[in-house]
Parts: structure tokens; sequence; C-alpha cells
């Protein structure tokens, strides 16, 4: 026996065999998703989806980045490995407490682990961003779904929000970015006034939801739902004149618009109010008149009942300029003509009109003529004529021109 185990053949076959139980229980072990070695004392273990615990002042501060989950994998003896992976009774973590304000990558730490295993995290760190954390309230608005198919003849009023305004806490970064916040409500099929508890939505000013839990997430919301209407202009009529000098620059009515309530074949013939009428007499300012509004026959009401209707008026203003020329047509090619009064065929010119046409007028917009057409040699008053915008008047300095005709002196 002795013999034979100080053969070589004999060593070189035991090798072999050894070799192959080596490699057959590696695979074996990789396969089952631990590695043990020869003997059967280390293993490995990976688990899955450990919670990470974030250390933070969660009173001031947000913070993002922070993964829900990783992977941690154990190697070691396996009297270590298999209870710490069974119990799980350790904590992975990042701690944030000494970190102020900004971004850093951060390592993922893991505690109450036995110093006897090799631990591995994956990820190993993480991006994280470090933010103060603000509360502001913001006020609920309204928006309805399916409008169009309430039935014919309805209309929806003005709803009510419970409470009308959230609270949202978050980073400072992200409540900038809110515009606005609003409670979507369901019309489909409305025909009396209904309440609905609606769930709120947040907006970027792009209109994007943004992903924030407003507190409380939900409100009650009541819309009136109103009875076939009609909503139509106001035209507003003028009796009377203005004094002379004054004139009329807007009637405004408001509102512009009232709401008619009524059968849907009286509201189908109307298609603005009238009967409204202010009197323009001895008006010289501004002034503002309020009005009943007529009920239109067959019509059971009209809101409002009342408006009132601001009248603007304008007094003329003037302005003079001096030294404008008088151009001369109708003048033959072989005449010329020269004027004796006024020298050098110039006059001063008062304007007056209302201010925004006088005001923005200049010396070119006034053509002053004198129209010489079938006159003879010699000397001729004619009458000063001008080109001017409408609701101008003219207070020339002369109103005729003294115009001396002559021929021209034949070319040598």
């Amino acid at each position: 026996m002795d013999k034979l185990m100080d053969h070589p053949w004999f060593i070189r076959v035991v090798s072999l065999l050894l070799a192959i139980m080596l490699y057959m229980s590696a695979n074996v072990g990789a396969k089952t998703g631990e590695t043990r070695n020869t003997f059967g004392q280390e293993d490995t273990e990976t688990l899955i989806d450990i919670p990470v615990v974030a250390y933070y002042d969660e009173n001031n501060l947000v913070v993002s980045g922070v993964p829900k989950y990783v992977n941690v994998t154990l190697q070691g003896p396996a009297s270590i490995v298999k209870p710490t992976a069974l119990q799980r009774n350790f904590e992975v973590y990042v701690d944030l407490t000494e970190l102020p304000l900004g971004t850093y990558t951060v390592p993922i730490k893991y505690r109450d682990i036995s110093d006897k295993l090799k631990v591995t995290i994956q990820p190993a760190s993480a991006k994280v961003t470090i933010r103060e954390k603000v509360s502001k309230r913001f006020p609920v608005g309204v928006e309805f779904f399916n409008r169009n198919k309430i039935p014919d003849g309805y209309s929806v009023g003005e709803p009510t929000v419970k409470p009308d305004a959230v609270t949202i806490t978050g980073a400072k970064e992200l409540i900038d970015e809110i515009a606005f916040v609003k409670a979507i409500v369901d019309l489909d099929g409305a025909t009396e006034t209904l309440t609905r508890e609606a769930r709120v939505r947040v907006y970027d000013r792009r209109g994007n939801e943004l992903d924030i839990e407003p507190e409380p997430s939900s409100v009650e919301v009541t819309v009136p739902v109103k009875s076939p209407s009609k909503t139509v202009p106001v035209q507003v009529q003028t009796t009377g004149e203005l004094p002379d000098g004054v004139h009329l620059v807007s009637i405004t009515p408001e509102p512009d618009r009232v709401t008619i309530y009524g059968p849907k074949e009286v509201l189908n013939h109307i298609d603005k109010l009238e009967g409204l009428t202010v009197d323009l007499d001895d008006m010289t300012d501004d002034a503002t008149v309020e009005l009943d509004v007529p009920l239109p026959n067959g019509a059971k009401s009209v809101n409002p009942d009342k408006i009132k209707v601001h009248i603007d008026v304008e007094k003329d203003v003037t302005q003079t300029w001096k030294d404008v020329p008088i151009a001369v047509i109708g003048l033959p090619d072989s005449y010329k003509a020269e004027f004796v009064k006024p020298l050098e065929g110039k006059i001063t010119v008062r304007l007056v009109g209302p201010p925004d046409v006088v005001r923005g007028l200049t010396k070119d917009d006034i053509r002053l003529y004198v129209d010489v057409g079938g006159l003879d040699t010699g000397e001729h008053q004619v009458p000063i004529q001008w080109n001017h915008p409408e609701q101008v008047q003219w207070q020339p300095s002369v109103e005729t021109a003294m115009v001396q005709i002559s021929e021209k002196a034949a070319a040598q």
C-alpha cells in the first residue's frame, strides 16, 4: 500500500479527482446563489430589495435621490451568513445630518452586520439633493370635465369649494414651480346642482401636472346647474346731442353682457339686449349713469337687473401753426403766379377739433391751396382752400389770397 501511495501515477490520479470535485462544488454553488469552499465553511448570499433609511432634518429639509431599495451581498462563514440573511436585523442607511443644502454623492452604509462578513451594497453610493422644505397655501380652482355633455339648455353657475385652499409642503424649488391648483368635476348628464368630492391636482406654468400631494388631497365642490339661459351683449342707444365743442369718445356698459333666463324658444330669438338709452343733452363732462335692465318679452328673469353705463366725452382743443405755405393749382405751364397777399404765400392757421385728432396732426398733414384754373393774366383774389381731416375745423388768418398771374418769358 505504501508503495502504491508513493507511486507518481497514484498521486496524479488523486489530484485529478480532487480537482474535479472542487470544480463541481464551485458550479453547484454558483447555480444556487451560494459559494462554498471545499469544506462548506464559506457562503455568499445576495439579498434583494433591502430598504434604505435616510437620516436628515425632516422638519426643515427635503431630500431626493436616495434609493428606496438596494441589493446587499454577504460573504463569509456560512454560520454567520445564513442567520444574517434570514433575520435581516441590520440597517442600510445614508447619513445626511451634517450636510448643508446642495447636491452630493454619498456612500450607502450599513450597521449591525458582523465584521466577519464581507458586505457589498449595490449601488454603493447615491447622488442626493438636499433642499429647504417650505409650506405654502394655494387657492383651489375648479375645472369642468364633460361640460359639453350637460343636457341641452342647462348651464353651470359659479362653483364653491370647501376648503377653498390647500397646503403644499415640499422643496422650495418645487413649490416655486407651482402655477395653479385645480379640482376637476365631471358634469356628464348634470341637470341640477351637484356636490362632488374631487381630487386636488397641482400644475406648473406649462400646464404639466406635478407629482405633489397637497393637504387635504381632495375637496368638496358644489356646482350650481341652472335652467336654460343665454348670455347676450348689451346695446346702449343715445338720445339728444352733445353741446358744440364736445365729442363722444365712448359709451361703455358695465357689465357689457347680461344673462337672460326663459324658454328656449324665446331665447333663440334674442341676440342682444336692447332698450337701454342715455341722454346726451347738456353733457359736457364724463358721466356714469345706472340703468334698469329691461326684461325681454317672454323671458323670466335677467341677471344683473341693473347696469352702469360710462359715458366718456372730450372737449375740442386748438392748435396754431404759423407760416403755413399755400400751393397754387390749375396754373398752365406757360404762366406763372406770385402772391401779392399774403406775402410769400404763407398764413397762420388755427385748428379746432377732438384732442386725439388735432394733436396727431403735423404741418405736413395740412395742405393749403388756391385754384387759379381758368384765370387769365393779372391780379386775382381767390379763396384759400385746404384738405383737412374730418371733425377738424380751421380758422385761417385770412380766407382769400391776391395772386398775380403773368406769362412766362419766352426762352431765347
